[in-house]
């Protein structure tokens, strides 16, 4: 039997395991499942007799290099800031790697460390990073191969409400991190480049500056620009394309009122809150708002921002219950940010039949024997149930398929890197479709970029 190491049995990692489970008689597999919860451990090997769940705290030195230096290969589902012991721990005792994090300063240093050894050290192999990059190259590299040249690469990702348990004004539920969707776009202007001028959106600005596209049987959608859309850039080989933009996607209208909370100061996460945990939502809204002797909280929020009564964004606020004067979050010592982010998981968190969405969405510009062209490439992924969500699926099953390809000696090019070569996403993308994550592409003449909202 061949031993993989899961360390981490989060909600990203049920579709993971179930996956190399459900393969382990076939490839001779036994799964290792390490949390620093022994009970959810065990509930992620459902009993199979090809797993063993075990409770591992990742501090722990001993117990940690005693599992790795048991394994084959390691898979890492833990905070990225957390992959690095592991990381140096795989690098002693010659162990292949797997996580679906960004790579790190820390993680890439490394690379030599794992070329020497011959180790593959497979990162950003997840949803997004992960099947964007992947996705991506397979239609980048095959322009090039027919002598094209990229004049423009557009890439959007979001994870939605799947739309039979859309039933919110917002047309959003949380299906992951909700901290990270409270943070999004903090820590810096947006920074892409357009027909080779680069454009920089502040933050103040981001939720304003949207495009829009359609995607077929399942309706409009919108995009804001990600942080940083030209990390990329050389990564992809892009260095000389006009246009590059990478954003988030949404549901049309729900940017336009997050900016709302943007605008009154209540997603920032920098300072505390006196007396927080005593704060009803309504004294939570009312203190980004100036005093008036009469005025009511609705009222003075209205005028703050314009809002007319009949505004489907004042609607929105509402359901939210933003001015309860009875509930209370009960946060000590909270920021604003964390204070609305448990405003807004008692309205958002998914119902037990609620099922979740992924939506990726790729523009290619390029020109080919002097003709200007373009392809749209579009996915949508449906999750099951609240165990095997869409989000499980995308980012645990390329995680789960890299880890099989690499023990099998599929992929074999060592050093610490993202799945961008034809020897990874070439057999993934294409096992990926058996599972419902397929891209459907259709080019047209060049349209070229869609200016944003000013």
């Amino acid at each position: 039997m061949r031993n993989i190491l899961i360390i981490g049995a989060g909600r990203s990692a049920s579709s993971l395991i179930q996956y190399l489970l459900n393969k382990s008689d076939e490839e001779r597999l036994h799964v290792t499942i390490a949390d620093l919860s022994l009970e959810l451990a065990e509930r992620k090997t459902n009993n199979h007799h090809n797993a063993t769940a075990i409770a591992l705290d990742i501090h722990n030195t001993a117990d940690r290099q005693r599992e790795i230096q048991k394994a084959d290969i390691v898979i890492s589902m833990l905070p990225a800031h957390m992959h690095i012991e592991v990381a140096k721990d795989c690098v002693a005792f010659k162990k292949h790697m797997v996580t679906a994090s960004y790579v790190s300063d820390a993680m890439q240093s490394l690379d030599a460390a794992a070329k020497e050894n011959g180790l593959v050290f497979m990162n950003e192999i997840g949803l997004d990073p992960g099947i964007d990059h992947m996705s991506a190259m397979k239609i980048i590299d095959e322009i090039r191969d027919q002598g094209g040249k990229m004049l423009l690469f557009e890439s959007f990702c979001g994870g939605l409400v799947a739309p039979e348990s859309d039933n919110n004004l917002w047309n959003y539920k949380f299906t992951w991190a909700p901290r990270n969707v409270v943070l999004a776009g903090q820590g810096g202007a947006a920074k892409f480049i357009q027909e080779g001028t680069y454009k920089y959106i502040p933050y103040h600005k981001l939720f304003r500056r949207t495009e829009f596209f359609e995607v077929e049987g399942y309706g409009k959608f919108e995009g804001y620009a990600n942080r940083d859309s030209l990390k990329y850039r050389s990564v992809y080989g892009l260095d000389d394309v006009l246009t590059l933009y990478r954003g988030t996607i949404r549901r049309v209208g729900y940017s336009r009122a997050w900016n709302v909370f943007v605008q009154l100061g209540m997603t920032d996460d920098s300072y505390v809150i006196d007396d927080s945990e005593n704060l009803s939502h309504r004294d939570f809204t009312n203190l980004f708002l100036p005093y008036h002797p009469t005025d009511s909280v609705e009222i003075k929020l209205r005028l703050q921002l314009g809002l007319a009564q009949d505004d489907v964004i004042w609607d929105k606020l509402l359901e939210l219950d933003l001015f309860n004067p009875h509930k209370k979050t009960g946060l000590k010592n909270a920021t604003p940010a964390q204070m609305l982010e448990k405003i807004l998981a008692d309205a958002w968190t998914l119902a037990p039949d609620d099922k979740d969405m992924i939506v990726m969405y790729h523009k290619f510009g390029f020109e080919l024997n002097g003709v200007k062209r373009q392809i749209d490439s579009k996915m949508v992924c449906i999750g099951d149930d609240q165990i095997y969500t869409a989000m499980a699926k995308t980012v645990g099953l390329p995680v789960a398929m890299a880890t099989l390809q690499i023990l099998n000696g599929n992929i074999t090019t060592p050093g610490v890197q993202l799945p961008i070569n034809r020897e990874v996403y070439l057999p993934i993308l294409k096992e990926l479709e058996e599972f419902g994550v397929v891209f459907s592409e259709i080019e047209m003449p060049y349209v070229g970029y869609n200016t944003p909202l000013l």
